[in-house]
């Protein structure tokens, strides 16, 4: 990935390091947890190649961009807001945006709360929930999946950070981004980087040396900044009362996995599938493939494809 260009820009008070190549149309690539922007390695030279200007950042509190201590400063209006900050900085009016896991939360709010900025929206693996009128964001996931869940463990400060500490960083990104266990709840008493397995043996979507470069970065910027996305979910819920029951209008595609973590055991596909996700993004399209949860990586050239055709598709319609 030589011919990348690398800088960082300054936006809503922080730096934000970001990852480009192309000229054209402008696309967002929003990265997930625990990933960076070299999460996109992949799609960044196929788009390019496409005739795109695509920009893959490293989020708040990842990589080489800023990480302010506060877990108060992740909320989606802080990450929204460094993404329109990046959206200016181009010149454009409006960007294309694709996101998977929390790269997927974070683009699904900046299409609701700055639909006049983003021309089509592809979210990977993690579908717009409507906000609970009477229920946080955390009891509501503690009540359907106990204390074993991962977002219930991640609350308190420092804790993951010290189960975590117990492995090696490269045995932390097997644990996580090479996961096949559908269930992702850790046993009463347990901590779930403890309960994910270390696999013996690496698919053949990724490399070794692919692995180290997450691990190695990780290890200068270490895990709180992206924890603290987690951190601020009950916030999130509290500011976003105000657009109780909105919808996102953006065109939108929604591609999963169909052995991503609990799309099946948790309902998800289900939901996907129904009435009330199509209530909320009424302009939706839903694509269901082979896969797992980071399935940009495992299935590289399928995600590509989707996401080139789906961007085609809204320049011919607009």
């Amino acid at each position: 990935m030589s011919d990348v260009n690398h800088q960082r820009i300054k936006t809503n008070g922080i730096w934000i390091h970001i990852a480009e190549k192309g000229t054209g149309p402008l696309v967002l690539l929003l990265h997930g947890f625990p990933e960076l922007w070299y999460s996109w390695r992949h799609q960044i030279d196929f788009l390019a190649n496409h005739g795109y200007h695509v920009v893959a950042p490293d989020l708040r509190g990842y990589g080489d961009s800023d990480s302010p201590l506060s877990p108060t400063s992740y909320t989606f209006f802080h990450i929204v807001g460094d993404l329109i900050g990046l959206i200016d900085h181009f010149g454009e009016e409006k960007a294309f945006v694709v996101g998977v896991d929390w790269g997927a939360n974070v683009g699904w709010h900046l299409s609701l709360l700055r639909p006049d900025r983003v021309k089509a929206w592809v979210a990977l693996g993690v579908p717009y929930y409507p906000r609970s009128p009477t229920t946080k964001t955390t009891e509501t996931l503690r009540q359907k999946l106990g204390d074993g869940c991962h977002v219930i463990q991640f609350q308190e400060p420092g804790r993951a950070e010290r189960a975590f500490a117990r492995y090696d960083y490269l045995t932390v990104f097997k644990k996580i981004l090479l996961l096949t266990d559908p269930v992702f709840v850790a046993p009463p008493d347990m901590e779930i980087i403890d309960y994910l397995e270390t696999p013996w043996s690496l698919p053949s979507w990724i490399t070794e040396e692919e692995l180290r470069v997450f691990a190695e970065k990780y290890e200068e910027s270490g895990f709180t900044g992206p924890l603290n996305y987690y951190r601020a979910m009950d916030l999130n819920w509290e500011l976003l009362a105000p657009w109780q029951g909105a919808k996102v209008v953006v065109p939108t595609k929604f591609i999963a996995g169909d052995k991503d973590i609990g799309f099946e055991s948790f309902g998800t596909k289900d939901y996907v599938h129904g009435d009330v996700f199509k209530s909320y993004v009424p302009n939706l399209e839903v694509v269901i493939l082979d896969g797992h949860h980071f399935i940009h990586q495992e299935k590289p050239q399928e995600i590509a494809n989707e996401i080139l055709s789906f961007l085609r598709k809204q320049s011919l319609d607009s």
